[in-house]
């Protein structure tokens, strides 16, 4: 049976785990190697991982994971950026594990969070464009598109976007 619960610091690897493989797995056909290696090295290594575990306030809520005998099969994590709206900032599932309601599950969770000890009233995610795993999952969940940005961490002549989403909740 899969719990879902707030992170703790026996969940590090296993979010380094799923937060990686599911980034290679979602972006491969979209972004350079060297673009996904880029980012996982920045924000999935145990050094932030063990300090986003062990702290948590409006702005970072803390890590949730989805934990089946032991293991964590997915991650996701959101916070507060203005009094009335939160963002959900990272949700990764171990690649084979994809259509079992595991995100579903978890966003509930960080929702949950954001609603009842934030008082959020509505919602944002960015969903990197051309990322057909995630756009027709938030959107099956009430997000509606609101605009593009330039994505986080673009180098050079990289030119990849953001599209945000948001929903009330």
């Amino acid at each position: 049976m899969i719990h879902i619960q707030k992170a703790n610091r026996s969940h590090v690897q296993g979010i380094k785990k799923v937060c990686s493989e599911g980034n290679r797995a979602t972006y491969r056909d979209i972004y350079t190697k060297e673009y996904i290696e880029r980012v996982i090295e920045e924000f999935y290594n145990e050094e932030r991982i063990l300090k986003e575990v062990k702290s948590s306030d409006r702005h970072w809520g803390g890590y949730y994971v989805a934990v089946e005998n032991g293991e964590v099969l997915g991650a996701g994590g959101g916070g507060m950026i203005s009094e009335t709206e939160g963002e959900l900032y990272v949700l990764y599932l171990d690649p084979t594990r994809r259509n079992e309601g595991i995100g579903t599950l978890l966003l509930e969770a960080i929702t949950r969070q954001q609603k009842e000890e934030f008082h959020a009233s509505k919602q944002w995610v960015s969903v990197q464009e051309g990322n057909q795993k995630g756009i027709p999952f938030y959107e099956a969940r009430g997000f509606v598109y609101e605009n593009a940005q330039l994505a986080y961490g673009n180098e050079g002549e990289e030119d990849y976007r953001s599209l945000r989403y948001s929903r009330f909740i």
